[in-house]
This record gives C-alpha cells, structure tokens and sequence, in this order.
C-alpha cells in the first residue's frame, strides 16, 4: 500500500469506530493517519494535514483548547496521553512555521497540565517556551486557524499562583476625611423610618461590592497580592501590573523574582487614578517566560478578596512635615489609634521653654488652602501648670494659599512647668542647716532666726551625689494634629491629618521644699517664704521682678523672702464652668485655685537661669499653694485704712507729732463684701516697745484722749466705705504705738477674724519748735 492509501485507510477506521461510539479508539487511529503524514518514507511531509488531523483528535482525549475547561473541577481523561498529544501538536505547528501556534501550544502545556509535570519536565517545557517566545512572544490575541476554529489566549494564572487580593487604604497621613455636616449629610433620606430592614439590607449588599475607604486622583494606591511559586526553580515575573476599569488610572509595573516553591509571598501593586468615579480592579496582568497574560479575578480559583471597587475621590493636597528638633527613637502609641508620621524629642528642665519650629512643605499638585491645628496631651499622671503647648496660627496663615513645592512655617512654643515639689526621694536629705535668707529684710518685729548654712555639710550623702540621682526625669507626651485641604478635594468636602509626636523628657530644675508667710509692716503686704532647692549639677542664679539674683550651688537649698502685695482674689471674673448649672463644686474650687496660683506666679516672676549652659526658665509655686498661703495672700474683704494727721499709717516710717499739740486719728473701713457689716466699736490702746520684749501699756500719764478712746462705725453696706474720727494729745516725747482693738459683740463675732486686719500705727512724738 502506499503512504496516501495507509493515510486514507486508517482515516476510514477512525471514522467508523466514531459511528459506533468509541470515541478514544477513533481519536487512537486518526493520531495514526496524521503520523502517517509525515513519515519518514514521504518526499514531502504534510505537516498541515498532520496538525488538522490531530486536532480532530482532541474530543476523543477529552482534551479542549480552552484554558477555562480545566479551571472548573477535576481533571478529565489521561493527563499522559494528553501531554503526548499537546507536544506534537507544538512540533507540528513549529515545522508548519507557524511560532505563535507553537507558543500557545506550549503555554497551553504549561498551564493546564502543570501538576502532572515532573520538576524535569517543568524545566525542559519552560526553556522550550522561552526559546520560542525569543522570536514571538505570547500575546493575549485569539488564534484564528484555517478551519473556522478559534484558539483562545491562555493567560498564566498558576505562574504564579495568587491566592490573595487586598485592595490596601492609604497610608494614615494622606487618608482622606469627610468634614462633618451640621445638615447631616450622611443620613438616608430614602425611608421615612428610622430603621428599615429592606434598606438595612441593601447597605449590606452595598457593603460586599464597594470597600469602606477612598483612593484619592493623583495618588499613589496599592494593591496586595499574596502569590506563591509552584515551580522547582526561580520564577522571575516581569511587567507585573493592575488591569482596572471605571477610572483612568495608571497602573506601574513591577518585576519580581520568586523563590523556588516561595509559599505565600506578599507582592504590592501600584497605580495612579487620574480621574474620579467608582474604580474596580479586575485582575492583573504579567510577562512569564516571555508571554504576555491578562489574569481576571472572575476566572482564578480560590482567590479570596475584600472587595475590589473603591470610590476615588478628588485631588487634595499633600502635606510634609520637619521640624528643628532631633527625630525620636520613642514612638508614641495614642489610645485613639492615630497613628503618628512623625516623632521629635527633646529634653528640658522643669520651667524652661523652647520653640519648635515646623516646616510646612505642599509635596503634593494641588494648593494647599485650609489649615486647623490641635493639640492633645497623653501622660495624664503629670499635673501640667500654664500653658504646655501654645502657637499663633494666623502668622502661618498669612501665608496660604500655599503653592506645590511651597514651604510655610509654623512655630510652637512648648512651657513645661510641672510640680517636682512632693518627690519624697528628693526631699529626704533636705534639712533646715542648709537653709539661709535672703532677698528682703523683714523688719522688727517680725524677723525670722535660721541658723547659719553649715558650707561643710553635703546636701545629700556622697554616694548619691550623681548624675541620675538629682535627675528624677519625668516624662510629657502630646501629639500636634494638623488638618489641612485644598484643591477639587475641598471643594467636595474633604480634607487630610497628619499628626506629629512630642516626647519631652523635663528634668528638675528649682524647686520649693517649703512655702509660708510672713505678715509685713504693711496689711496690703506680706512676705512670702520661699526654700528654695537646686536640683541640678550646675551652679545657677535665682531672681525675682523685686530682688536681686540668688546663687544657689549645685544641690544647695537656700531661703529666700519676696516681699508681694496682696491680692484681691474676689476680683477674678468666673470661669465659665462656675455659671454652668451642673457644675461640679470640687472641680469649680480647683479652678479657682489654679487661677490663684496662676495671678501669684505671673506677679512673683520667679526666674533661674544656669549661666554656664546659657539654659533659663521660670520656677513656679502654683503647686504649692495651700489653702492657708492662699488667706494669707489675699486682702481681707474688709479694708481698713488709719490715717494720722491725714496720712495713712501703713509703712514702716513713723508719723511725726509734736508734744502737747493734738494729733487727729482717722479710721475708714471700706467694705468688698458682698453682704452688709456692723456696727462696730473700736478702742486705741497705745504702748511703748522696749525691744526687748516688753510692751508697757501704762500710759495714762503720757498719752491723753481728746474725746473718748472709743470709736463708732455705723453699718457698711457692700462696696460702701465709713469712717471715724478722734484726736489724741502726746506729753512726752518718744516712740510709740496704737493697737485698735475691736469690742467682742455678737457682729464681730460672726466674721472670721481675718477680716479685721489693721495696720499697726506707730506715732514718734518730737520736742515742740520754740
């Protein structure tokens, strides 16, 4: 027989074993008739009729051409006899001449019959590939053959694997917000029923499809890929990127190299929408082995995925901050789970203040109009006294609209000023040998004895004379948020945060182991006393708005007495807490106190300045105010005035008389309290003091009363003033003083006694001028 009638009898075999039902034994002789085509002994092989005659074949291997009947469940038929077929159907086409048959062919192998290679085979089938596609890459075009079939693309969905896509938010700092409405914009206003299942349920369909944040035009997004290598060798994917739909977007390829059998491997994604609307990602795309392949997520199996359509919104701008203090290696963790760009440290003695100057860089392609800074303080244990955090908001916003590629500043002044006073640890050793006075004298009667400060005698004991010992540091953490917008972005109601750390170490500076008072000649005066202790290891200078400075050496405690007038505590305006209906009394008092403590610091102006690190501050007593301190600060609601001669006596100097001539005595009392008080009956009981502790009150034949030595003051009403007047006639010469004592009556009684604080008057009596 010849080769044409072996051909045409094995064609007619197949024909009828197909007419019988035996479909496999059919599709056996029609493989043989197509061998036959090209056998050896033929002068010109008929490769075309050997490819259409194997093509015929493949229904009777339970073999298709379509990569999505393998995707759909178990596999069907004999792998072996399959991979047989699919490699001489890749011959034939590549003796045809035909290399983009060749190549689908091949990546047709490659993916559908991957899991019955062996590694050898995996090696041998992909270097084929790639040597084909060196001449003709794999495309993702439909192969039209001559027979009115279709071969469609065979994209690489198991090279590699995906198992995973997550569409990630973007970072927190460039995360768009929706600024809240006062019309409410976010409630439906479909229903007339607060609460309806049929939309309840409709959200939730709503929930599955669209994912609960937004991209933002012009931004970089990313999505997340968990892929792992099935080959036995390096897998290196080349032109990786995002195949979308909805929005213009512009996806960046990557190239990524896999480990032999990797496991999970995380591989990110990236693109940039350039318009707004609803955009979805359909898949991705990759060049493997030099063929091109489009990968839809409707067509891999077992990929689980969150969602993939996201609202992009419009364009906004993009803040960078820095500032001038040194990154910190503490990062702040907030409760309210803000997460912080960036963290800045800086260490301070307790009252010293410092400028953190930050630097607004617009990164972004749209203006930067809208700025709102806040700030909030996380260490709760620390009592914060004055202003921690303070900054002039308009010096910056005098600079927006601010430009792409523009810089503004903006200037935070930081005060630290906490309360170092009730460590004990600190305190321990402090005794009063180390204490001496200075700042004003105080005047008889009233000067205070201390003992000398013994120079010999070390504050705290040697060992403990180290650098940790006198720092017990403590620790303050704040976070500056800043909203900023701009842009089509803000037109539509959005705006970004970003949120900077502060992490301040303060380190004692002065402090005040002890604070009591001292009445002062004058009853509009007292003097208050300071101990007061240097905690650091530097010498440093103490001073006030009225005294000179004080040295203080390093752990050295020292008295100093300020000489302050007294305040009228009634005069402070009421918080707005004090009007509120429900106001909590111990909070209102703890206003009260801190607005106390706040006037004494501001009028004190206690300063310390450490000359050799050029380093100064404020010390402040707002901590140590007791209520006892308080009274005695503050002038009584009623004030009494003694005038001699017209002159008010309330100074240390004394009135000058002269002997035998009368000298007219005036007492007013004006009355700052809110209710109505007296009458009053008061007697002049004048003494001499001898200086030595001796007052001599028997004075009847040196001192004479013009009238009685009784006064009357009628009721005073509130902010309403009295007076009373009566004269006195001095026999002799010398220096002397009237003490005012008031009648035990049942109106006195009922008034505390610091309410009756009246200057002592003292009268020097001269020799008559002939």
């Amino acid at each position: 027989l010849s080769e044409e009638e072996k051909i045409q009898r094995y064609s007619v075999l197949s024909e009828l074993y197909e007419l019988i039902g035996f479909h496999r034994k059919s599709a056996f002789f029609k493989r043989v008739a197509a061998m036959q085509c090209v056998a050896p002994s033929i002068a010109e092989p008929g490769w075309r009729a050997c490819y259409k005659l194997l093509l015929e074949t493949l229904p009777g291997y339970s073999l298709s051409l379509d990569p999505k009947d393998f995707s759909r469940g178990t596999h069907r038929g004999w792998a072996a006899v399959q991979m047989r077929l699919l490699h001489e159907l890749v011959y034939a086409s590549r003796r045809m001449g035909n290399p983009a048959l060749s190549v689908r062919h091949l990546s047709f192998l490659l993916q559908t019959m991957l899991d019955f290679l062996s590694d050898q085979e995996k090696k041998d089938v992909t270097q084929s590939l790639e040597n084909y596609t060196s001449k003709c890459p794999g495309t993702m075009e439909p192969i039209a053959l001559p027979g009115g079939l279709t071969l469609p693309p065979v994209p690489f969905t198991k090279l590699p694997i995906v198992r995973h896509v997550k569409l990630l938010n973007l970072p927190a700092s460039l995360r768009p917000h929706k600024m809240k409405s006062l019309l409410g914009q976010n409630v439906s206003t479909k229903s007339p029923f607060i609460y309806s299942p049929i939309i309840a349920h409709n959200r939730g369909e709503e929930r599955n499809k669209k994912i609960d944040f937004q991209w933002v035009q012009g931004d970089v997004c990313e999505v997340q890929l968990m892929v792992y290598n099935p080959m036995p060798f390096e897998l290196r994917v080349e032109n990786m990127g995002l195949l979308t739909s909805g929005v213009e977007f512009e996806s960046l390829p990557a190239a990524l190299s896999l480990p032999a059998e990797s496991g999970l491997y995380p591989v990110t994604l990236v693109g940039v929408p350039q318009t707004t609307g609803t955009i979805t990602v359909n898949g991705y795309h990759t060049t493997v082995f030099g063929v091109f392949s489009d990968c839809l997520l409707d067509n891999l199996p077992g990929v689980k995925t969150s969602g993939s359509t996201v609202e992009v919104i419009p364009a906004l701008p993009r803040l960078q901050i820095s500032t001038s203090l040194p990154r910190s290696a503490h990062s702040l963790q907030p409760s309210s789970g803000d997460e912080i760009s960036t963290n800045v440290s800086v260490q301070l003695y307790n009252g010293e203040s410092q400028q953190l100057i930050i630097k607004l860089e617009n990164i972004g392609m749209e203006p930067l109009e809208k700025l709102e800074v806040t700030s909030k303080v996380l260490t709760t244990k620390e009592k914060l006294y004055g202003d921690f955090l303070s900054w002039k908001l308009e010096e910056t916003l005098a600079q927006f609209p601010l430009q792409p590629g523009k810089v503004a500043t903006f200037t935070v002044n930081i005060k630290v000023k906490l309360d170092f006073s009730c460590q004990e640890n600190l305190l321990q050793d402090l005794s009063d040998d180390g204490i001496s006075v200075s700042g004003f004298p105080l005047s008889s009667p009233f000067r205070q004895v201390v003992r000398p400060r013994v120079e010999g005698k070390p504050v705290n004991p040697p060992e403990s004379n180290k650098a940790g010992d006198y720092s017990h540091v403590k620790t303050l953490e704040a976070i500056l948020n800043f909203k900023y917008s701009g842009g089509p972005g803000h037109t539509e109601g959005y705006y970004r945060s970003l949120s900077l750390g502060l992490h301040i170490e303060v380190e004692p500076s002065v402090f005040f182991t002890r604070v009591s008072t001292l009445p002062a000649t004058s009853t509009r005066q007292c003097h208050l006393l300071l101990d007061v202790f240097n905690s650091t290891e530097h010498e440093l200078t103490i001073s006030t708005r009225s005294s000179e400075a004080l040295i203080l050496h390093a752990g050295e405690c020292q008295r100093m007495a300020i000489q302050v007038d007294k305040f009228n505590f009634e005069s402070f305006p009421e918080s707005p807490g004090e009007k509120g209906q429900f106001a909590n009394p111990k909070q209102l008092e703890e206003e009260r106190r801190e607005a106390r403590g706040l006037e004494i610091h501001s009028k004190l102006g206690i300063c310390w300045r450490i000359p050799s690190l050029k380093r100064s501050g404020e010390a402040s007593v707002e901590g140590l105010l007791n209520q006892l301190v308080l009274e005695h600060l503050q002038l009584a609601p009623l004030q009494w005035d003694v005038l001699v001669d017209g002159q008010p006596c309330d100074c240390e100097s004394a009135a000058a008389c002269q002997v035998g001539d009368p000298v007219r005595l005036e007492v007013r009392l004006t009355n700052r309290s809110p209710r109505s008080v007296g009458p009053f009956a008061l007697t002049v009981v004048p003494f001499q003091d001898h200086q030595n502790g001796v007052h001599n009150y028997d004075l009847h034949d040196t001192i004479s009363f013009v009238g009685s030595s009784t006064f009357y003051l009628d009721a005073v009403q509130p902010s309403g003033q009295s007076a009373c007047l009566g004269a006195l006639l001095f026999l002799y010469t010398g220096d002397f003083f009237l003490h005012i004592q008031f009648h035990e009556d049942s109106t006195s009684k009922e008034l505390p006694p610091s309410w009756f604080c009246l200057p002592s008057v003292h009268v020097r009596a001269l020799e008559a001028q002939a």
